[in-house]
């Protein structure tokens, strides 16, 4: 991971943030992951339907590689973000900031989900 690269910079706020019990754990951090995936696709018009119907798709097909996925994740997130007029860099520092400032709540919020997951109890 580069030094100063956005990646290296939220993984710095979420060791800040969370303990390594939270941080390191990848079930939660793909549930995490996903929940926001989810609230993206929401807030772009997707519906709940469209959403089920694409968890049966996907979970009908062969498990992909994580690191061509993640590729494909970042592809799609640049594709959507052009689309809707908007620059996924600028999102991400701006909410990278907002995160910093909100170390508490998130912790908080965080200790009211259950361990390994991004429901709340």
């Amino acid at each position: 991971m580069k030094t100063n690269s956005f990646q290296a910079r939220v993984h710095e706020w979420v060791v800040s943030c969370f303990p390594a019990s939270a941080h390191r754990d990848r079930r939660e951090r793909t549930h995490r992951f996903l929940e926001e995936a989810l609230e993206l696709a929401q807030s772009s018009g997707c519906t709940r339907d469209d959403a089920i119907a694409l968890v049966d798709y996907v979970f009908s097909r062969v498990e992909g590689n994580v690191a061509q996925e993640t590729g494909g994740v970042l592809v799609t997130l640049a594709a959507l973000s052009t689309a809707q007029g908007i620059d996924m860099d600028d999102a991400g520092e701006v909410e990278l900031a907002r995160n910093w400032s909100r170390i508490d709540q998130i912790r908080a919020k965080q200790a009211a989900k259950p361990q390994g997951s991004a429901l709340p109890q």
